[in-house]
This record gives structure tokens, sequence and C-alpha cells, in this order.
């Protein structure tokens, strides 16, 4: 029965994450652990669903020719790199304080999206700066591997300041985040913290539900009610990520 509900959260957080090209694992895996299952096991069950949903989200996007790789491939390029970097750094600096500037920055980025002018000519940029675009795959990496995190929550907001599309930001995260997301679960795998069974069925909801969002997102919404969306994701990433402070004033 247990693993009945954790499928039908997954699909339900699969599809409305989706609208925002960003995985739902931060959400996911303190469901998992609210059902009596360890951390442990959680996090790579969070980790290859994040992996799996966006994967099937942007098969769907390439598919159909949604996809821009020349956005794309600096930040996954430098994303990577910049994770193992995080990652090493994080044992020199207290993770609190990197953890409260990411819940400002997410705070500060989801409130300008939810409350700024609509872009009703709809005249969004199509240049490819690689260079900032590489920046953007640095700093997501690099915070990725200080708290931990897949950095949808980073690239997301950081490519609408710089005025994409946010159907096509949608794109571009839901493909680069899964490159991080695998690499973490195959650190969990090596270390033998994998419930093979409520990882596949998961999952399997996971891809349903993010492949379905995906077509929706395109088909049904324009691009600022897009980024409108993505407003309200991103902000309610922050507020999960500013729980465990919260329940330290109270």
């Amino acid at each position: 029965m247990v693993e009945f509900y954790l499928a039908l959260i997954s699909f339900v957080a699969a599809f409305i994450f989706s609208l925002g090209g960003v995985g739902a694992a931060t959400i996911l895996i303190p469901i998992i652990v609210s059902f009596n299952i360890p951390i442990q096991i959680a996090k790579p069950i969070g980790l290859f669903y994040n992996t799996v949903s966006l994967a099937g989200a942007s098969f769907s996007n390439i598919r159909n020719k949604r996809l821009d790789y020349k956005l794309a491939i600096p930040i996954i390029i430098f994303s990577l790199i910049f994770a193992v970097i995080g990652a090493w750094v994080s044992q020199f600096i207290p993770k609190n304080i990197i953890l409260l500037l990411f819940i400002a920055f997410l705070l500060f980025s989801g409130f300008m999206f939810l409350f700024h002018k609509k872009n009703e000519k709809n005249n969004y940029r199509e240049d490819k700066p690689y260079i900032v675009l590489s920046f953007i795959g640095a700093f997501a990496g690099l915070l990725s591997g200080l708290l931990g995190i897949g950095g949808g929550g980073i690239i997301s907001p950081l490519m609408l300041m710089l005025g994409f599309n946010p159907k096509k930001i949608v794109s571009v995260t839901a493909f680069v985040v899964p490159f991080s997301s695998f690499s973490g679960f195959l650190t969990y795998w090596a270390m033998g913290n994998i419930e093979l069974k409520l990882l596949l069925i998961i999952s399997i909801a996971g891809i349903l539900g993010a492949t379905l969002g995906t077509k929706f997102m395109h088909n049904k919404l324009n691009p600022n009610s897009v980024k409108k969306i993505l407003a309200i994701i991103i902000l309610l990433m922050a507020v999960k990520l500013s729980l465990p402070f919260i329940n330290l004033l109270f």
C-alpha cells in the first residue's frame, strides 16, 4: 500500500515540477522519509527519480525538436566540472551559510519573476552567449556540489534574468539536471544504499508524470504562464530548504 501512495505522489509531483523543468526530488525525499523510510534510502531514490523523470521529459523535448542544444551544452560541461569542485570545497565552508545564501537567491528570483512585468511582445533573446552560459553552469554546479542538490533552481532564474524564453529554459533545465543527479545516484549505489523495488515503482510513475507534464506545458501554456509556474516552483524550493531554520525558531 505504501508503494501505491508513493507512486501516486511521484506521478503528481513529476507532472507539476516538469512544468518548470525542475526535478521534484527536493519535495519527494522528505515525503518518502515521512513513510518511515530511512533518509539514506530516500536520497538515492530522489536522485534517480530526478534523472529518469527529467530524462523522460527531455526525450519528449528532443523528439519534438524543442531542445536548444547550443544553450544546454555549455551549462552541462561546466556544471559537471564545478559540481566536483563544489563537493570538495564543501568540507571547508559551513553548509548552513551556503544554504542561507541559496535560499535568499531563490526568494529573490521567485518573487522577481512572479511579479515581473509581462513580456507582451515575446521578444525573447535568441543569441547564444556561450561565456555567460558557461558561468551559469559553473555557478549551478558549484552550488549543487556544495549543497548536494540539483541545479534546476539555479539555472532557471539565471536564464530568466538574461531574457530567454521560459519554454526554452524549461527544456534546457530538464536536459541538464539529470546529468548531475545521476552522478550523485551512482555514488549512493556504490555505497549500497539502494532499495530497488521502491526505486523502480517511484521512478516509473515519475517518468509518466513528467512526460505528460512536459507535453501539457508546451501544448497548453504560453511563456508568461510558464514563467509564473517557474516562480512558484522556485519559491516552494526556498520554503522547503528553509524548514530546518524555521524549526529551530519554534
